[in-house]
C-alpha cells in the first residue's frame, strides 16, 4: 500500500523564512566580535579579562577589534576565561557556501553501477566537503527501449525520484510502483530498487540521493 503524505497529522519545525544572526566573512572579525560579546554578556572589562589571560589590555582590544590574528594558545586562554568551548569564539564566522550552476544538456554522465544496464546518468551537480554533514547528488536518468530492468540497485542514504516523462514500474523492496510524469518517490535506497517495467518509453527522471558526509 502505498503512504500518502498526511499534512495535517505532520507538522515541520523548520521555519523557511528564519532569519539566522549575521556572520562575518573575516574570521579575525568573527572571532574578535564572539570575545567582546561574551565579555560583555559576563559584565566583564576588557581589563577584567586581560588579567584572567594574562593578555595585554592592548593585545586584547586589537583581538576583539579584528586586527590581529590570535594564536590557537591565545584562543585557548580567552575560552577558558570565558568558560566556553574553543570552538564557540568561531560560532561568528559565516564560512564559504558553495553553489553550482549546471545549463541544460551539460549534465556530466557518470559511470554509475546503473549504466551498464543502458541507464543514462547525468550528473546535475556536486558539491564537496561541507559544514552540513551531507551530501547530495542529484541526476537526470534517462531510460529507452536499450535500457535493461534492473530492480535491485542498493546503496546507502535516502533516494527522491521525480518522474519527468515516460512510464515506468519502479520496484522498491517487495512494492511495485507505477510512477508517471509528475510522480514523486522517496525510499530508503539501502533496499533494493529500480525499474521492473519499462512501460511507456523514453523515461526520464530527476533521481537526488542524499547520505552522511564521510569524515
Amino acid at each position: 500500500m502505498t503512504e500518502q503524505p498526511d499534512a495535517a497529522a505532520r507538522s515541520f519545525t523548520q521555519d523557511p523564512h528564519a532569519v539566522r544572526e549575521v556572520r562575518e566573512k573575516n574570521l579575525e572579525v568573527a572571532i574578535g566580535r564572539q570575545v567582546r560579546e561574551l565579555r560583555k554578556r559576563q559584565k566583564l572589562t576588557g581589563a577584567d579579562l586581560a588579567g584572567q589571560t594574562g593578555l595585554s589590555v592592548g593585545m586584547l582590544s586589537k583581538i576583539e577589534n579584528g586586527l590581529i590574528s590570535p594564536s590557537l594558545n591565545t584562543l585557548q586562554l580567552l575560552a577558558n576565561a570565558l568558560g566556553v568551548p574553543v570552538v564557540q569564539l568561531f560560532s561568528a564566522y559565516e564560512q564559504p557556501r558553495g553553489a553550482m550552476h549546471v545549463k541544460a544538456g551539460e549534465g556530466v554522465m557518470m559511470e554509475r553501477a546503473g549504466t551498464r544496464a543502458g541507464h543514462q546518468y547525468h550528473l546535475l551537480g556536486q558539491i564537496g566537503s561541507n559544514d552540513t554533514g551531507v551530501v547530495m547528488e542529484p541526476y537526470l536518468i534517462e531510460l529507452n527501449d536499450q535500457s535493461d530492468r534492473f530492480p535491485t540497485f542498493q546503496h546507502e542514504g535516502m533516494e527522491l525520484l521525480y518522474v519527468l516523462g515516460g512510464t515506468v514500474g519502479y520496484r522498491h523492496g517487495d512494492q511495485l510502483y507505477r510512477l508517471e510524469p509528475g510522480d514523486s518517490l522517496l525510499f530508503d535506497a539501502d533496499c533494493p530498487h529500480g525499474p521492473e517495467e519499462l512501460i511507456d518509453l523514453p523515461a526520464r527522471f530527476l533521481s537526488i540521493i542524499t547520505y552522511p558526509q564521510k569524515s
